[in-house]
């Protein structure tokens, strides 16, 4: 019963944080300097054409009332019409989103193969010249701002040594060439059996996902080294160690086995953190994705984009938060 109850709670507040998120970015879309009616008609309209556009989008009603039209249109999911690209913003973000989430997918492979091994080791080697080097390697790449780093890939591997393809998701050569039946290119190339297309799309997804990779590898490798450290001073290890059990049994299947529930809500946050869009990264990479779709609506004032793509990205958090917390009463018998 207990057990249902926790399942219940942490349900119940998935509604009630959804609709916090909405009224917050309502009233951001409210109370930011941009008139959303400027910006679908243009500043030198005449004022009978703004007023009429007013009155039609329904700016001109109080607050309360434009709120509940605005639930009433995202529960039909309509998110608005982009001034950006005249498409609706639902159409926008089902394009752009999955490129996020092939960009985001391979970057969190690459943390979690790099950091978790060097997290671990860091943490056996305590103190040792190893865990020295690693200390600084992590703390350098959380320190250095990605655009820094998306700039020195661009320049070394790019212009410099050219073992890297230009920004972009696809060569002009491969462009259209392959049905975009999911979105996630590699995926479609494959179902397609065009592999050189793929080769080509793994090619371009290389750098910019080793440059988002690296920067959350070092996030990851901290907290494994910290976890590690608190588990290996255990009772358990140490009982483990008197029974004869050799040091790889002794490291992975009790120390790192103990840490396994925390470490994957630090991947699944991790992993949210990703899907929200890498700006910078997307940006220098001309990477079609969520962020790249976000701050060209932000610079152009596209209102309506913008707070769509805030709904997802909250969304997205939601839904990934609410899955580690599931994860983590599922596989630690101690919170059940």
């Amino acid at each position: 019963m207990s057990r249902i109850r926790a399942l219940a709670a942490a349900l119940a507040s998935v509604p009630i944080t959804l609709f916090g998120l909405i009224l917050i970015t309502f009233l951001i879309g409210r109370v930011v300097p941009i008139d959303p009616v400027l910006a679908i008609v243009g500043d030198r309209a005449p004022q009978d054409v703004v007023a009429r556009t007013r009155l039609e989008l329904g700016l001109d009603r109080p607050l309360p009332e434009q709120f509940i039209r605005y639930v009433g249109q995202l529960a039909h999911g309509d998110f608005g019409r982009s001034v950006m690209t005249s498409n609706s913003v639902g159409t926008d973000i089902a394009r752009f989103f999955p490129a996020t989430l092939e960009l985001a997918t391979a970057a969190l492979l690459i943390a979690v193969l790099l950091g978790v091994p060097l997290g671990v080791y860091a943490a056996v080697r305590q103190g040792r010249w190893v865990d020295t080097v690693i200390r600084v390697v992590c703390l350098s790449g959380h320190s250095i701002p990605i655009f820094v780093l998306a700039l020195l890939a661009l320049l070394v591997f790019y212009a410099t040594l050219q073992w890297a393809p230009g920004p972009g998701r696809q060569s002009v050569v491969f462009d259209g060439m392959v049905d975009q039946r999911t979105g996630l290119l590699l995926l479609d190339c494959a179902l397609a059996g065009e592999w050189e297309a793929f080769w080509d799309a793994l090619k371009q997804i290389a750098l910019p996902a080793l440059v988002l990779g690296l920067s959350n590898m070092a996030y990851i490798a901290r907290m494994t080294r910290a976890f590690m450290l608190e588990s290996l001073q255990g009772e358990f290890v140490i009982t483990a160690k008197a029974k004869g059990l050799s040091a790889a049994a002794v490291v992975w299947r009790h120390a790192f086995g103990n840490i396994l529930v925390r470490l994957l809500t630090v991947i699944v946050l991790t992993y949210a953190g990703l899907l929200e869009g890498a700006v910078l990264t997307e940006t220098i990479f001309s990477w079609p994705g969520l962020g790249q779709y976000l701050t060209g609506s932000l610079l152009n004032a596209d209102m309506n984009a913008v707070l769509g793509a805030t709904l997802v990205v909250g969304l997205t958090y939601v839904v990934l938060n609410l899955f580690s917390d599931l994860m983590y009463r599922v596989l630690d018998p101690r919170v059940r």
